[in-house]
């Protein structure tokens, strides 16, 4: 028997960005144009991923204000309000509406209502509250019920209320290697140079029930933590260190049966033409080993079904990381 691989994508458009002083221009310049490249792929390939939407991509339109929402009005000054456009980088439910009407069966998740960070010093239980009640309405309104959450930027936190909103699962910090804490200056850098380099196995996790009842589905690999200058050295050399990791975790998948290889991205991490071929090799490799060796392909909402189904205790795993974004 071979382990699962599992696709997650933080789909944001503009609202991974609005709470920055600058929004990179690359990013949401086309940001629908990444989405249906995405859908397309994942259908001619028959992958079924889990796409974690911020809910208020999922409105036709709203003021702007968001007045019964209690973050800072500041908050929300990015929030041009007004109705939804074919081009609009703010509201999109024909985009989520398409992925929930894929043959592929894809999971749609929650990434909160309006990006806001749950792990934050600033977020109090009543912020994180209304996100996902705002954010659970809105998709709501779609037809789709959401038992899959991201936190926003990995920032977890607050994980007794995703419990109680009705959540199943979430996706987890990307388990620690050895150069994570390197007291050594400069060793991270190098290392993870390295591991790059030479295209090694990222990590195979395991699933577990935590302390709140809902399943850690914990990262295995960022697929856009290699790009720019470095990624295209680094191809005049070999292939794509990125596609070669995830070549590596797929084979040692084959021998872990009860291994997660778990890949995430953002849509608007799709820019370029490299990026396109970057996500079409790896979309291959994973029908491919589905194909030949039997590697499962799931969602997160399907891996935290098995995992409650076979779970006879609620054994908690120390998620206590909660301030750090890892890829």
């Amino acid at each position: 028997m071979s382990g699962t691989v599992v696709v997650s994508l933080d789909a944001e458009l503009c609202w991974g960005f609005h709470d920055q002083v600058t929004m990179p221009a690359d990013r949401i310049a086309a940001p629908r144009a990444s989405w249906r490249f995405l859908t397309a792929l994942f259908e001619k390939h028959e992958i079924p991923a889990t796409w974690a939407v911020v809910g208020h991509l999922c409105l036709d339109g709203c003021d702007g204000t968001h007045a019964d929402h209690p973050c800072e009005e500041a908050w929300f000054s990015r929030d041009p309000g007004g109705v939804m456009t074919a081009d609009s980088r703010w509201f999109a439910p024909r985009l989520v509406t398409n992925i929930r009407d894929s043959a592929v069966g894809h999971d749609i998740g929650l990434h909160a209502f309006s990006h806001v960070e749950f792990g934050a010093k600033a977020t109090t239980p009543a912020i994180a509250d209304a996100e996902l009640h705002h954010g659970v309405t809105a998709v709501d309104r779609l037809g789709i019920t959401p038992v899959s959450f991201v936190f926003p930027r990995n920032n977890v936190g607050h994980r007794s209320l995703l419990a109680a909103r009705g959540f199943t699962c979430y996706r987890g910090l990307r388990p620690d290697r050895w150069y994570d804490t390197s007291p050594v200056p400069g060793v991270e850098t190098l290392a993870k140079g390295a591991t790059y380099a030479v295209g090694s196995s990222p990590p195979i996790v395991s699933p577990a029930v935590d302390d709140t009842g809902l399943v850690n589905i914990p990262a295995s690999l960022f697929l856009f933590s290699f790009g720019g200058i470095p990624q295209r050295v680094a191809e005049r050399i070999g292939r794509d260190p990125i596609v070669r990791q995830v070549e590596a975790g797929l084979d040692d998948l084959r021998s872990q049966p009860a291994g997660v290889l778990h890949l995430w991205l953002h849509p608007n991490n799709i820019t370029t033409w490299r990026d396109r071929r970057r996500m079409d090799a790896i979309s291959t490799l994973i029908a491919a080993y589905r194909d030949r060796f039997g590697i499962t392909v799931a969602t997160m909402a399907d891996v935290a079904e098995q995992v409650l189904g076979e779970s006879t205790d609620t054994t908690a795993v120390d998620d206590g990381r909660e301030h750090e974004t890892r890829w």
